[in-house]
């Protein structure tokens, strides 16, 4: 069991603490309503070169060697992620160092330097962070589904952004940028392990350094399902290819989550689904093949993802879609239910063994659905998932999908 609980600082941050027994580390993350979905047109790619630079130093640890010398006399390790949703710093490391690990995180998170001369050196990192993603066509294929589906919706830009606004941004923007997206009440902090040698009123104090902002605006809605195909063309012997179908659910309710989950592992979520052992395995279209649910705060989503020999993915393309639809159409078969669900969850278990997974999952729970469930409450969500629940889904997962595919093809072969 995974004991939860939290408090409000003075400034409207939450702090969560997610005591894990029988482990003898601890994570440490802050987070913020501040991912890509959050920037105006002209800042695309300003929350993820943050992210970055923020790891150049505060006043306490002034320079990324300080910074990094100290995790590393710790035992810790630190890192940082960049979502549509959210940003997020985390840090971990035995137990014992938990105290320490919160005063090196909170330092450089809450009072980084943003030195200009570091900036334009990580200028340079960050614009071969995005030569990397569009090197690689599966990274590439991902990117170009989120404009399938949501357009020039923010949804719809890449995290990343463009080479030319990386180059383009000041210090100023991007300190405005923080000021206005960087509310503790818009945020969390939260420990997860070994709590034993927490000190709550010092983990307070350190968490103070975060100033008390306005609550930011909420972001743009997620606009209307309109599907669209997204190709680039490349000569290339293996396709990428992705289809997105919208999901029926309430995002902000846990149970429906859940039945969105068994339903994309029943579909193409592991070795036993309909997916895998009819595209894979029967016919040999593929070697990789999965489906996955996706859920933003207003919009939830079925996703295909696929890597295929360019020479049979048009026929791959056409027999997924019949897959789906045959689902909708005649429901599920003797026994999918029950594995699929007892799957999820047991992936759901393994996936929540360590500390980081723990705060990460309570992190994206809180902020993007404000929701502080525990990871045995979503857990025992997915063994309550019923028929009636996929079927559900399933009957309302139909219609023509969005679809995107990096290979040897032309937008016209999926119409």
């Amino acid at each position: 069991m995974i004991d939860v609980d939290h408090t409000i600082l003075s400034s409207g941050l939450p702090v969560v603490r997610l005591a894990m027994p029988g482990t003898r580390a601890a994570t440490v993350l802050a987070a913020f309503d501040a991912g890509a979905r959050t920037e105006h047109a002209d800042e695309n790619g300003m929350a993820h070169f943050l992210e970055h630079l923020v790891f150049k130093g505060g006043e306490k640890y002034p320079s990324y060697r300080d910074v990094n010398d100290t995790a590393e006399r710790l035992g810790a390790q630190l890192n940082a992620y960049t979502s549509h949703d959210i940003v997020a710093f985390h840090i971990t490391c035995r137990a014992e160092a938990a105290m320490d690990a919160v005063d090196l995180l909170t330092d450089f998170v809450a009072r980084p330097r943003l030195d200009a001369d570091e900036l334009e050196r990580e200028r340079g990192v960050v614009i071969q962070e995005i030569a990397r993603y569009w090197d690689q066509p599966s990274s590439v294929a991902d990117m170009l589904l989120d404009r399938a589906v949501y357009g020039d919706h923010p949804l719809g830009r890449t995290v990343l952004g463009p080479p030319e606004h990386l180059r383009s941004f000041s210090r100023d923007a991007i300190l405005a940028f923080r000021e206005r997206r960087w509310a503790p009440a818009r945020g969390g902090a939260f420990i997860a392990g070994d709590l034993s040698h927490v000190d709550d009123n010092r983990l307070a104090e350190l968490f103070e350094r975060f100033p008390p902002r306005a609550e930011p605006p909420a972001p743009d809605p997620a606009p209307a399902f309109a599907p669209r195909v997204e190709v680039e063309r490349r000569d290339t012997n293996q396709s990428h290819l992705r289809l997105h179908w919208p999901a029926p659910i309430e995002p902000d309710d846990i149970r429906q989550r859940a039945a969105l989950t068994v339903y994309s592992t029943l579909l193409g979520g592991s070795m036993g689904s309909r997916l895998f052992d009819e595209i894979r395995e029967q016919r040999g279209l593929c070697y990789a093949i999965r489906s996955y649910s996706w859920v933003h705060a207003d919009t939830a989503s079925l996703d295909v993802s696929s890597g295929l020999d360019s020479s049979k993915c048009l026929e791959a393309y056409k027999r997924i879609k019949e897959i789906v639809w045959e689902l909708a159409r005649d429901g599920m078969r003797a026994g999918e239910l029950e594995r699929a669900r007892a799957y999820a969850a047991g992936s759901a278990v393994l996936a929540l063994e360590n500390t980081g997974a723990v705060a990460r999952r309570a992190a994206g729970q809180k902020i993007t659905f404000d929701d502080l469930s525990s990871p045995d409450e979503a857990i025992a969500a997915l063994d309550a998932v019923t028929a009636d629940d996929v079927r559900a889904i399933a009957e309302r997962i139909d219609g023509e999908p969005a679809v995107a595919c990096v290979g040897p093809h032309d937008g016209d072969d999926f119409s």
